[in-house]
């Protein structure tokens, strides 16, 4: 058999729905970014106000606010969860893989289609990103809808060109759907879902020396469309905060990428063991499709190239970011959906023999994390991770071993000529290992979680009562509590907000301490070094008596206070 019937094709989707959707919940949220991406569409339904983002009531113009809409929406239809917190990053995966299956159904054909979902679904950092509450799987969604839908429309136009009144309303119809993917990416992450689609359309329209296809672009419905999802926010957003606009259009969108202001600058390799990983177990897969492509896609032309527009995408992005003052591992997300297009076609054509030699260097990176999981106690710096690590081996090891598992299986069954049967078997296991892997963070996650200090204090934190944070911001406590905190002497990516509004915040320790003797009741979190610093810093300014501080949690990190 060279392709999936159709019962096969229910049976993967919904084995690997149940796989993906499993863990959503059981996960503690993680600093910084899933208590961040948690705690501003809590406010948001909190306040009402779903047009201005606040993260711990301060104004937050980072990043537009779709993402926080839909997990607001999530909060009030379902209540305020870790898995409503993550469900629109696993809803926005999971219909990546969907939509990759569609376009290589329309593109390819049947077999590559099945083929591409099953290595999307299968690749490791795809995997990671879409159950890690960020903004990178939505915009990665919406940016393969951008891109797919100018593919599937210049595939219509290509197909139907006999008869033209088809031609022009199923062109038209793909077309609105780019235009749209594009505008909710802008929403998602900003004006990077528009940049980067125009900025790799026009290299392709370069290399391939294939103009056409800007003619074909409907740019007035287009840009309708595009203009009617995207200004509305951003007309009442500055309707109700002035400075919005430099924040957001001058500081975020060329600030971030030009300079080393957020502290994220890496060598321009940086992206290297990242692909290379990220791929995994496809890893020798992709770099023999991009090579393939790149030597054997149509001379330039008139007629549209999808595969070398994916390729130029794929690349595209991988150059873009590697030049970029700005570097997180999550950014090299959008290459991937168009990746497994190109090597869900490209499998179709190759040999099982082939692919089993290609799979074949996977083993040892499985190995090697069966290795990595009876030695991570090893890796420990502290005293914390020290009692903490061994706990996660277990869980590295069973990743390993169903890696293992399904690496052999699959390659077994590519030796008898199985090309499907393998494919599904070696993305399956890929998926189920990278979950428990990722499942058994859960073991070490206390050291990037607040969620044991919330269970610890919440019976004393209520929210009448005053809670500070002292030279710290516990990223995932205030979901956890649900309530805000003052911040003393500490802002960080806060320092906005707190500019616009600087009576939300005690900006010296020493006013904090005297605020605090006035108090008749509150509580405040800091750093375990801080306690004995207060203690010292309020004798040595009044009667050489430390302050009046009851301690109610305590932990390697942390010290919670009330006043006795």
């Amino acid at each position: 058999m060279n392709s999936f019937s159709t019962k096969q094709l229910w049976l993967l989707a919904v084995a690997i729905a149940l796989v993906w959707f499993a863990n959503l919940e059981y996960r503690t949220l993680i600093k910084p970014d899933e208590g961040r991406y948690a705690e501003i569409p809590r406010e948001m339904v909190a306040s009402g106000d779903w047009v201005t983002p606040r993260l711990n009531e301060l104004k937050y113009f980072e990043k537009p606010p779709l993402q926080y809409w839909a997990t607001a929406v999530a909060y009030t239809v379902f209540g305020e969860h870790q898995w409503t917190s993550r469900l629109w990053t696993g809803l926005t995966g999971f219909a990546g893989i969907l939509l990759v299956w569609f376009t290589g159904f329309r593109l390819f054909g049947r077999e590559a289609a099945g083929y591409a979902a099953l290595l999307l679904s299968g690749s490791l950092l795809y995997v990671l990103m879409g159950h890690i509450n960020t903004l990178d799987m939505g915009v990665t969604f919406f940016l393969t809808l951008g891109i797919t839908g100018l593919l599937l429309s210049e595939q219509a136009y290509k197909s139907l060109q006999n008869r033209r009144e088809q031609v022009i309303k199923a062109s038209r119809n793909w077309m609105m759907a780019a235009w749209a993917g594009l505008a909710l990416a802008v929403l998602s992450k900003g004006f990077m879902g528009l940049v980067l689609p125009g900025i790799a359309l026009f290299i392709y329209c370069i290399v391939q020396r294939d103009f056409g296809v800007l003619k074909r672009m409907h740019w007035l419905p287009g840009l309708s469309v595009f203009l009617a999802l995207t200004v509305p926010w951003f007309v009442l957003v500055m309707k109700a905060n002035p400075e919005f606009f430099e924040r957001f259009f001058i500081y975020e969108h060329y600030t971030r990428f030009t300079t080393k202001a957020h502290g994220r600058y890496q060598p321009w390799y940086y992206f290297i063991p990242i692909l290379l990983a990220g791929a995994f177990p496809w890893t020798v897969t992709m770099l023999d499709t991009l090579f393939r492509t790149l030597r054997n896609s149509s001379p330039p032309g008139n007629t549209f190239n999808s595969e070398r527009f994916l390729l130029i995408w794929a690349i595209f992005i991988y150059v873009f970011f590697s030049i970029s003052g700005s570097k997180l591992p999550s950014y090299l997300l959008p290459m991937f959906p168009a990746l497994a297009l190109l090597m869900g076609k490209h499998i179709t054509e190759m040999r099982e023999r082939v692919l089993f030699w290609q799979i074949m260097p996977a083993i040892p990176a499985a190995l090697l994390l069966f290795v990595l999981g009876l030695n991570v106690g090893k890796l420990a710096d502290t005293p914390n991770q020290a009692s903490l690590y061994p706990h996660y081996g277990p869980w590295l090891i069973a990743a390993a071993l169903v890696s293992l598992a399904g690496l052999l299986l699959g390659m077994l069954l590519l030796w008898r000529v199985k090309k499907p049967a393998a494919v599904a078997t070696l993305a399956v296991s890929a998926l189920l290992s990278a979950q428990i892997g990722l499942s058994g963070y859960e073991t070490v996650s206390s050291e990037r979680s607040a969620k044991h200090i919330a269970e610890a204090i919440r019976n004393e934190a209520k929210k009448n009562i005053p809670f500070y944070s002292v030279l710290t911001y516990e990223q995932t406590l205030p979901f956890y509590l649900q309530r805000t905190f003052t911040l003393v002497q500490y802002q960080d990516e806060m320092d906005f907000g707190i500019g616009q509004e600087p009576q939300r915040w005690i900006p010296t320790v020493g006013e904090f301490v005297k605020t605090w003797a006035a108090q008749h009741e509150a509580l405040a979190i800091m750093p375990v070094y801080a306690y004995a610093q207060l203690q010292e810093q309020a004798a040595s300014a009044g009667s050489g008596q430390g302050l009046a501080m009851k301690i109610i949690f305590k932990d390697t990190q942390h010290i919670v206070v009330k006043k006795p």
